[in-house]
């Protein structure tokens, strides 16, 4: 497959398994609330954590498996692990303050056509796009985690 196509592939499955979580379950496939309700299941007010264990367990099997059939090595990074902290620590903030993440809100909210969630995705990645651009003014370009 070429690699134009796999980016759409992973895409309609992202989607389908979004679909089918919120078709049987009536969840939405979040993965910040699932992830927060798996660890913490008495603040969430869910008790019922198998399925959010499930579903991170398909997350990771699903890269694994799709490394070793295609073949693909996994992407290697160069990571500055406190840069790193840092920025899923802001990341987090933004979640709590968003109520939710952009799984939550990007495909699940604006598949179902709603307001709040399209308002939230589009300040997402305003803040996202404003933050690489002084992040990249200030360090250089290139520079990554």
């Amino acid at each position: 497959m070429s690699n134009f196509l796999w980016p759409i592939f992973g895409g309609v499955l992202i989607g389908l398994s979004a679909t089918l979580l919120l078709l049987f379950s009536g969840r939405i496939a979040g993965i910040s609330g699932i992830v927060w309700g798996a660890i913490n299941p008495k603040k969430s007010g869910d008790t019922d954590t198998l399925w959010r264990w499930l579903f991170i367990a398909g997350i990771l099997l699903g890269a694994f498996l799709f490394h070793l059939l295609t073949g693909k090595p996994a992407p290697e990074a160069n990571v500055n692990y406190p840069l790193a902290a840092i920025a899923g620590l802001l990341v987090g903030m933004g979640v709590k303050i968003g109520n939710g993440c952009t799984s939550g809100h990007g495909v699940c909210g604006i598949g179902r056509l709603s307001t709040r969630s399209l308002a939230a995705t589009i300040t997402f990645m305003t803040v996202a796009i404003i933050t690489v651009a002084i992040f990249n003014i200030v360090f250089g370009a290139g520079v990554g985690l």
